[in-house]
């Protein structure tokens, strides 16, 4: 076991610039990505907290004015990568992308300071301050309506960018005429595994007329070609309000506005669940529909700790047939599901990030499967080694090797028990 650690830690260091962390060390995530550096800080809290609290910090550097956490920071112009910062065209210190990615910082600073006894409070109350800063303005732009429940403008907010989820919104997508474009992903990787050009000639044509708008969130909520009340992402949204909440009572910051909204959207997020089938669905609002596409991420909601016992039973009954004749669990796609992919990206393969937040969320609810989810989850590594993805079938890995957020978890799941 002490082997596996080590050599997690070492595909970490192995990843780290000056710092911040890239996702891999090849070609594939030559920047800095929001949600990867949320996990990967929390892996580096287990054996260099100075690293975790860079990742953070640096992640920070780039918020916008209004508050926003990009999806991309560009700290390194010199790349191959596609879409990159010059089609962005946006950022405020660093360059950047124009839209955000599922808000885990909160939850992972909670999750850091509950282990660590940290001298400098200034420090924190910072940090605080400022996710604070990106959770409202998320409540602001992404639910103007207030309504309790946060829009993703693009797919790729979500952090599952070519999931069937996102199939029908995007068949309404009219692709731009004389698109160009060079993708460089499906040179690094096989092009079995990555996204299909249509798809994303889609996306293309969403961030083109984000640009267009030049990010203005005042305005593209209600004029994005895209607009998505997503499960998974409210779910961890919900979690990180919650934890946020907790932050803030500690340190003794103002609260009210999360506190309100964290009750709002507990209420309201349970108007998404489908009494008959026992599962979460999203809502397209820009096209008026229910998605009900059987996606892992919709069975982050056990993440957000609703206070609905009898909602949770279910949910977890309902999960436990997700993956049936499968060896390895969770796919991404239910395996029945006409959509989906044995290989293709997050049309099919297990993520150990969806595993993670499922495995978090099942603790208290369910030790035995959460018990179960964990040694599984830990065996898959060890045997495939620290890739992006793996098939639910065989366990055979895709995607980048030498994955980030795959490590960091990794040791977070490994090392639990010297810490809970």
């Amino acid at each position: 076991m002490l082997n596996e650690i080590n050599q997690a830690k070492k595909v970490l260091l192995g990843n780290r610039k000056k710092g911040y962390t890239l996702p891999t060390n090849n070609n594939l995530y030559p920047a800095q990505w929001n949600w990867d550096s949320g996990f990967i800080a929390l892996g580096y809290s287990h054996f260099n907290l100075k690293y975790a609290f860079d990742e953070i910090n640096t992640l920070l550097e780039g918020q916008w004015k209004d508050g926003m956490v990009p999806h991309i920071l560009f700290h390194d112009l010199n790349t191959n990568y596609y879409p990159n910062h010059s089609v962005w065209n946006c950022g405020n210190k660093i360059k950047s992308s124009g839209i955000t990615q599922p808000p885990v910082l909160a939850i992972i600073l909670k999750r850091i300071l509950d282990k660590n006894i940290i001298k400098d409070k200034e420090k924190i109350k910072s940090i605080i301050k400022k996710v604070k800063k990106y959770h409202q303005w998320l409540m602001r732009y992404r639910d103007p309506k207030n309504s309790g429940l946060v829009s993703i403008l693009h797919p790729w907010e979500s952090g599952y960018d070519n999931s069937p989820l996102w199939d029908e919104p995007l068949k309404s997508i009219k692709i731009e005429k004389n698109l160009k474009y060079k993708r460089g992903d499906n040179k690094v990787v096989n092009p079995d595994f990555r996204p299909l050009d249509i798809d994303y000639d889609r996306y293309v044509t969403i961030k083109n007329h984000l640009r267009k708008n030049k990010y203005n969130p005042k305005k593209l909520y209600e004029t994005s070609m895209f607009n998505v009340v997503d499960v998974g992402f409210n779910s961890i949204f919900l979690k990180a309000n919650k934890d946020l909440l907790y932050l803030l009572k500690k340190f003794n910051l103002e609260h009210n506005e999360i506190e309100k909204y964290v009750l709002k959207s507990e209420n309201k997020i349970e108007k998404l669940y489908d009494k008959k089938t026992k599962r979460f669905v999203n809502y397209d609002l820009k096209n008026k529909k229910k998605i009900t596409v059987p996606s892992i991420t919709n069975y982050f909601i056990l993440f957000a700790d609703l206070k609905n016992k009898l909602i949770n039973k279910e949910i977890i009954q309902t999960l436990k047939k997700h993956n049936t004749k499968e060896k390895f669990f969770f796919s991404s796609i239910k395996p029945n599901y006409t959509s989906y992919e044995e290989k293709r990206y997050w049309r099919g393969p297990v993520w150990i990030n969806c595993n993670w937040i499922i495995y978090q969320g099942l603790k208290d609810k369910d030790k035995k499967f959460a018990q179960m989810v964990r040694s599984k989850t830990i065996d898959l590594v060890k045997k495939n080694g620290f890739y992006e993805y793996f098939n639910t079938k065989t366990g055979k890995a895709y995607g980048a090797k030498n994955f980030s957020w795959t490590a960091s978890l990794f040791l977070d799941l490994i090392l639990e028990k010297k810490f809970n």
